[in-house]
Protein backbone atom coordinates (compact mmCIF):
# COMPACT_ATOMS: atom_id res chain seq x y z
CA UNK A 1 0.00 0.00 0.00
CA UNK A 2 1.28 3.15 -1.09
CA UNK A 3 2.15 6.02 1.49
CA UNK A 4 0.78 9.25 2.02
CA UNK A 5 3.02 12.37 0.82
CA UNK A 6 2.28 14.59 4.22
CA UNK A 7 5.21 16.49 2.90
CA UNK A 8 3.24 17.52 -0.55
CA UNK A 9 -0.02 18.03 1.12
CA UNK A 10 1.65 19.95 4.22
CA UNK A 11 3.33 22.50 0.72
CA UNK A 12 -0.52 22.64 -0.88
CA UNK A 13 -1.66 24.28 2.36
CA UNK A 14 1.14 26.34 2.90
CA UNK A 15 0.65 27.90 -0.89
CA UNK A 16 -2.99 27.94 -0.46
CA UNK A 17 -2.28 29.90 2.66
CA UNK A 18 0.18 32.18 1.26
CA UNK A 19 -2.31 32.43 -2.21
CA UNK A 20 -4.98 33.95 0.20
CA UNK A 21 -2.79 36.64 2.48
CA UNK A 22 -1.16 37.95 -0.58
CA UNK A 23 -4.91 38.11 -1.84
CA UNK A 24 -6.07 39.66 1.06
CA UNK A 25 -3.58 42.27 1.01
CA UNK A 26 -3.90 43.13 -2.52
CA UNK A 27 -7.89 43.85 -1.84
CA UNK A 28 -6.86 45.80 1.09
CA UNK A 29 -4.32 47.95 -0.96
CA UNK A 30 -7.04 48.76 -3.32
CA UNK A 31 -9.45 49.54 -0.78
CA UNK A 32 -6.90 52.31 1.13
CA UNK A 33 -6.19 53.41 -2.47
CA UNK A 34 -9.63 53.61 -3.70
CA UNK A 35 -12.24 55.94 -2.18
CA UNK A 36 -15.15 54.16 -0.57
CA UNK A 37 -18.46 54.93 -3.01
CA UNK A 38 -20.67 57.81 -1.57
CA UNK A 39 -23.44 56.57 1.07
CA UNK A 40 -26.11 56.84 -1.40
CA UNK A 41 -24.97 54.22 -3.65
CA UNK A 42 -24.19 52.00 -0.48
CA UNK A 43 -28.06 52.61 0.49
CA UNK A 44 -29.24 52.24 -3.10
CA UNK A 45 -27.95 48.42 -2.97
CA UNK A 46 -28.64 47.55 0.52
CA UNK A 47 -32.33 48.75 -0.59
CA UNK A 48 -32.67 45.95 -3.38
CA UNK A 49 -32.48 42.99 -1.30
CA UNK A 50 -34.87 44.56 1.11
CA UNK A 51 -37.10 45.32 -1.97
CA UNK A 52 -36.81 41.38 -2.78
CA UNK A 53 -37.30 39.60 0.40
CA UNK A 54 -40.69 41.79 0.49
CA UNK A 55 -41.64 40.69 -2.52
CA UNK A 56 -40.79 36.69 -1.82
CA UNK A 57 -42.01 37.07 2.04
CA UNK A 58 -45.82 38.33 -0.35
CA UNK A 59 -45.29 35.11 -3.10
CA UNK A 60 -44.87 32.92 0.68
CA UNK A 61 -47.74 34.11 1.88
CA UNK A 62 -49.40 33.47 -0.90
CA UNK A 63 -48.64 29.80 -1.28
CA UNK A 64 -49.13 29.21 2.44
CA UNK A 65 -52.69 28.70 1.87
CA UNK A 66 -52.10 26.35 -1.23
CA UNK A 67 -49.69 23.83 0.93
CA UNK A 68 -52.53 22.65 3.62
CA UNK A 69 -54.79 21.22 0.30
Amino acid sequence: MAKTNFQYEKRQKELEKKKKAEEKARRKLEAKNNPKPADGEEGAEGEAPDADDSDADAADGADAPAQPQ
